[in-house]
């Protein structure tokens, strides 16, 4: 089980295509992981599991079938509890939305149904987004899994720290002023801000319209670039998405950092002369 929870993304995809691990086990893995280590953690509100196990199954049936299915299917996956998730609940981390089961779910959860992603959960923030630590939650704060003692990040610290506590093989946040960025590199994974328009936004309970999009979380550059591929593209439902046919896997490919240098600005001292100016 830890072997299974230990892989990329990708490397279980790869996995779960060859047949070489059931999605059932996949999930069985990622929540038995959940109950070992989220009680110290705290990255989730709500658990799916018995949801969770009945969405593998019907996948490892389809697969057996000889159905083709997509790269995600049967990927484990946590939620940030403001994207909307029909029939579970979705709070916000506020007291306000603590009982709020929505009647319908966000496109980007419509996506990742469609793809037979494997949700294992609504994942802690900070409420309403408001916050860049994730101490802000009414119901629990989440401990950051590389110390214990230190904060996540936020506002998707509960999807930064699902990720790095290997909770689940990738998360969705969201992202208005830092809120997947900055979680993720506190965390030591990899968080990505989509170009906005990218990536539909109906079904996200709001924050900053014009500024938030929603985003991945997962251990490498090539699962973001996975998770973009299913996620990204036009919804009617949200006059604000793109038109534009977006792959982000084909624009990484070609990426080579060899040869390219870094410049850190120095945080100096300002001198009374340079202060005058």
């Amino acid at each position: 089980m830890r072997q299974i929870t230990s892989l990329s993304a990708s490397a279980l995809s790869a996995a779960l295509q060859k047949r070489e691990v059931s999605a059932v086990e996949a999930a069985r893995a990622y929540l038995a992981r959940i109950e070992e280590t989220d009680s110290s953690i705290g990255a989730y509100l709500t658990v799916t599991a018995e949801r969770a196990l009945a969405d593998a199954a019907q996948i490892d049936r389809r697969r057996v079938d000889g159905e083709t299915l997509s790269p995600l299917a049967g990927l484990p996956a946590g939620i940030k509890d403001n994207i909307c998730t029909a029939g579970v609940r979705t709070t916000c981390a506020s007291r306000m939305l603590e009982n709020f089961i929505p009647p319908y779910s966000a496109g980007v959860m419509d996506r990742l149904s469609a793809c037979g992603t494997v949700m294992l959960g609504k994942l802690n923030m900070d409420d309403f987004a408001m916050g860049s630590s994730t101490e802000n939650s009414y119901f629990q704060v989440t401990r950051n899994p590389r110390a214990l003692d230190r904060v996540p990040g936020g506002s998707s610290g509960g999807s930064a720290a699902c990720v790095a506590a290997e909770e689940a093989a990738f998360a969705l946040g969201s992202d208005t002023g830092g809120s997947i960025r900055q979680p993720a590199a506190f965390c030591g994974v990899v968080g990505m801000k989509p170009t906005y328009g990218a990536v539909s936004r109906y079904g996200l309970i709001s924050h900053g319209s014009s500024l938030e999009q929603i985003g991945p979380l997962a251990k490498t550059a090539e699962d973001c670039a996975a998770i973009l591929h299913i996620l990204s593209g036009r919804d009617e439902l949200d006059a604000t998405s793109s038109d534009y046919a977006w792959n982000f896997q084909e624009e990484m490919e070609p990426f080579d950092i060899r040869g390219l240098k870094i410049g850190v600005v120095a945080n100096t001292p300002v001198t009374e002369d340079e202060h005058k100016m």
